[in-house]
């Protein structure tokens, strides 16, 4: 997400300056709790059939835990991550989620 903040500061009373100021923040795209099975198989296949899922492969660095619900939650992630972050990105027919904290923590 992008927070912009428009600022004005005035430097001894002379002048005005005006600054505009991003602040990025890192975020990620979860599967809801509440998404069915079947919705989260359906979001594992088109977010694997768009972006490379390898990682979710036996062996891979995220095949652990081996539940679907971890699974798709990559999967999302991946798809979230590399489409740029927008919010529609993240929307899997109402079953993504966007976190402003780190799931992997």
């Amino acid at each position: 997400m992008i927070f912009v903040f428009n600022l004005k500061i005035m430097i001894f009373g002379l002048k005005r300056i005006n600054f505009r100021v991003f602040v990025l923040q890192k975020t990620w795209c979860v599967a809801k709790p509440s998404s069915s099975q079947a919705e989260l198989l359906e979001n594992v296949n088109f977010a694997c059939s768009q972006v490379d899922c390898r990682i979710l492969e036996k062996g891979g660095a995220c095949y652990s835990p081996d539940n679907l619900m971890n699974h798709a939650s990559i999967a999302m992630n991946i798809y979230y991550q590399c489409k740029g972050r927008n919010p529609w990105n993240c929307h899997f027919g109402n079953t993504g989620l966007i976190s402003l904290t780190d799931p992997s923590k």
